[in-house]
């Protein structure tokens, strides 16, 4: 009997260590996923970070190539959204001024983009924002929405041409009433310009 006991008790002992081993084992195997993940998340952030880097400086290049007159910079890290600044130069060498772009490389739309790239436009003081990259559902390669315009990247040149060539017209068309303007004039002229719609749809969004 005293024999008996004595294996039941190494019995139960050794199944109690075997379940501790396995459940630390299985502890070990949970662990080892959640690394696994972390990293596999990591290297896919890290991917598409890089990714959109490249998209960005290939931007920079296909800009300055087609408008070598004007100045294309991209946005330093830290400062105002958007990732290049495109400032217009007309043929006199003047500036008539300048388009903010953002450059994303993303699978999916959202409609918070415009907001932010408004308020980007905002601070850097930009008459126009273009955002390069994946379309709305209901746009097919460019279109103007809420005030911002969004374009493929493969039409995004040709948009390009197209608004800076707006803002090289009204930059010249300026310049010829200039001293010509009474007070009330130059008045109508903010009230109905860029930077006080800018001003109130910011106070409306706020």
């Amino acid at each position: 009997e005293g024999l008996a006991t004595t294996r039941e008790q190494a019995r139960k002992e050794a199944e109690e260590g075997l379940k501790l081993k396995v459940l630390e084992k299985e502890q070990t195997i949970a662990s080892m996923q959640k690394q696994i993940e972390e990293l596999k998340r990591r290297a896919e952030q890290g991917s598409q970070q890089l990714q959109g880097e490249v998209q960005e400086i290939e931007l920079e290049a296909l800009l300055r190539a087609r408008f070598p007159h004007d100045t294309i910079e991209p946005v330093p890290k830290g400062e105002h959204g958007g990732d290049v600044l495109h400032r217009v130069i007309g043929p006199l060498g003047q500036a008539c001024g300048t388009i903010l772009w953002e450059s994303k490389r993303t699978k999916n739309w959202s409609d918070g983009w415009l907001a932010k790239l408004r308020g980007d436009q905002r601070a850097a003081k930009a008459e126009i924002a273009i955002i390069s990259q994946v379309l709305p559902k209901d746009v097919e390669a460019f279109d103007l929405v809420d005030h911002v315009w969004v374009a493929h990247p493969r039409v995004a040149i040709p948009v390009a041409t197209a608004v800076r060539q707006s803002l090289v017209e009204l930059a010249m068309a300026r310049q010829a009433s200039e001293g010509q303007q009474t007070k009330m004039e130059i008045v109508y002229q903010y009230l109905t310009g860029p930077r006080f719609r800018q001003r109130v749809q910011a106070i409306v969004e706020a």
